[in-house]
């Protein structure tokens, strides 16, 4: 597989997206940088920092059950403070930004009052016309594609669904004015890059090989816009080869509208740290700063956009 070659990206101003623990990290990268992250869509995940660090609190509150329910106030509560802090980005800076959201109606892998926890708390932090949920979708726990994957109704590896809906197209058109149509035939490719080269020991927890769908245009030299995408548990490389990579639909979007997407990995670890399934660091195994600017992933993912676009 070709090598990502010199990118002239517009780093300003990029998207992200995610599915499941890849819409946990997609709302934490979120937080972390809405100075420069402009819209974010999320599919099938809670709220910042519902799992307060604690792997049974993840388990017990923010997956498939909510026992005790969500306290979305106090988790709203420790953003502010958070930001305050320097933690994250100033929450003004959220005031212009856009969040799409999704969860399935026959979703059981995650439940409904996660995401409705995740809604409430962005409502509390920016206006809400400028949040999209989508939650009327007969769609199990997976992203749903107009025609690529497998069954809709079944919660199944690589975890894409042929939902006859276009997840992809109907949240970059609400994150981003005027996209061109998607491109029924790609003109670019799928490509590779070393994430620990571009982020080093933050990179640690991660797979060493990181991929990106390179329009011909943004190829050639010219500016593009960057979405990053973060994949669920049981969707890195390793486990579903380029599933997520090639088959969301994002790619089609970006084709026609000069967009780069990065697809960052993440690795399966039986010990030190626990992380079997190869999901993204959302209750804090990488360390308690998981969630925020400290974040060795959050900071891993910043310096493979801000990599890709000067190396």
């Amino acid at each position: 597989m070709a090598q990502v070659p010199a990118l002239n990206l517009d780093t300003d101003h990029i998207t992200v997206s995610g599915l499941s623990s890849g819409g946990y990290m997609a709302n934490q990268f979120h937080l972390a940088y809405s100075d420069w992250i402009d819209g974010a869509g999320i599919l099938a995940a809670g709220p910042y920092y519902c799992a307060k660090g604690d792997i049974s609190t993840a388990l017990s509150q923010c997956v498939d059950k909510t026992e005790p329910a969500i306290d979305v106030d106090a988790l709203t509560g420790k953003v502010k403070t958070l930001a305050q802090e320097g933690k994250l980005a100033p929450l003004s800076a959220l005031q212009n930004d856009k969040v799409w959201l999704f969860h399935g109606t026959r979703d059981v892998r995650v439940n409904s009052a996660v995401s409705d926890a995740l809604n409430a708390q962005y409502a509390a932090l920016m206006p809400a016309e400028q949040i999209t949920y989508v939650n009327n979708k007969p769609v199990a726990h997976l992203f749903p594609t107009k025609n690529n994957g497998g069954q809709c109704m079944s919660s199944d590896s690589p975890y894409i669904g042929r939902c006859d809906y276009d997840a992809a197209g109907e949240m970059l058109n609400f994150l981003l004015d005027g996209l061109q149509p998607a491109s029924d035939k790609l003109s670019g490719e799928v490509m590779s890059f070393s994430q620990q080269t571009l982020a080093g020991d933050n990179a640690s927890t991660m797979a060493e090989t990181g991929y990106a769908y390179i329009p011909a245009s943004c190829r050639e030299g010219e500016k593009c816009r960057v979405h990053v995408s973060f994949h669920g548990c049981n969707q890195y490389a390793e486990a579903v080869g380029k599933a997520y990579v090639e088959q969301t639909g994002l790619n089609n979007w970006a084709d026609s509208n000069n967009m780069v997407v990065v697809y960052p990995q993440t690795r399966k670890s039986l010990f030190m740290p626990l992380n079997p399934q190869g999901c993204w660091d959302w209750w804090g195994y990488t360390g308690e700063d998981y969630a925020t600017r400290s974040g060795e992933q959050i900071n891993a993912v910043r310096d493979i956009v801000l990599g890709l676009s000067s190396n």
